[in-house]
């Protein structure tokens, strides 16, 4: 993700960084009426809820969405802000910046994650982030895992669950002449033509038995019984099960040929 963010004309990379008292001179001011002290206030801090943004895997198509209800957070936490709580407003103003935006993601995500597996994937990523400032490679799963104090596949499934859905229709290559989807990627190795005609074919043989036989195949091929067994249910003998049961493979036999 780029560190530039134009959000409502406004870029981000010059945005000014307040120091502390002017941070308190502002915050006075505002909470006398000032709408001036207000709005600077606001536009200085934008660069608070940007870092927090930036934590979260997003897209480039949503990421305006998210900064916007990021910033919905700081001025909840502008207004709620009290100066005996002896605390700087960024350390108060992030909790809340970081729960506006993961209640908006909760409800308005496709896909429903449970609020635990996304207290794991905020975790992992936090612990992710801290890793990525040592090392110029990206930290490993279980690098991750170890840093957080989760376990692997408790990391793993978390951060796939928050992963966005990728549309087939996306492009993953293009040129002038081609545009290739991530639907023309996808290669299913378990069914093809081939096994669709086998499919039909055995359907078709199927339906082509008598009921007694299509028994006898069900309860000795799918139930996995003897051929004793079946002749005490059915209340036949061993050897009519028998005939019955070649029968019906001679039939089915005579469809692949």
């Amino acid at each position: 993700m780029s560190s530039r963010v134009d959000i409502c004309g406004i870029n981000t990379t010059n945005l000014p960084k307040l120091k502390s008292s002017e941070v308190s001179e502002l915050m006075k001011k505002l909470k006398q009426g000032d709408k001036d002290a207000r709005q600077t206030f606001l536009y200085c801090n934008m660069r608070l809820v940007l870092s927090i943004v930036k934590r979260f895997n997003m897209s480039k198509s949503n990421i305006d969405d998210i900064f916007q209800v990021g910033f919905v957070g700081l001025i909840k936490a502008m207004d709620n802000f009290d100066e005996n709580f002896n605390v700087k407003f960024s350390t108060y103003a992030v909790p809340m910046i970081i729960g506006e935006i993961r209640r908006f993601l909760r409800d308005n995500s496709c896909v429903r994650v449970s609020r635990s597996l996304r207290d794991i994937a905020y975790k992992a990523l936090q612990a992710r982030d801290k890793l990525a400032q040592d090392t110029p490679n990206d930290p490993k799963i279980e690098d991750i895992a170890k840093e957080a104090g989760l376990n692997e596949r408790d990391v793993l499934n978390a951060l796939d669950a928050i992963s966005e859905p990728v549309s087939l229709y996306e492009p993953a290559y293009n040129d002038s002449n081609e545009t290739i989807m991530v639907m023309d990627q996808i290669r299913d190795k378990k069914n093809n033509s081939d096994d669709f005609i086998e499919h039909v074919a055995l359907k078709e043989a199927l339906n082509g038995l008598n009921p007694r036989e299509k028994e006898i195949l069900w309860l000795r091929y799918f139930i996995g019984k003897t051929q004793v067994e079946i002749s005490n249910e059915v209340g036949i003998s061993q050897a009519q099960v028998s005939r019955l049961e070649k029968n019906a493979l001679t039939e089915i036999r005579k469809n692949f040929n």
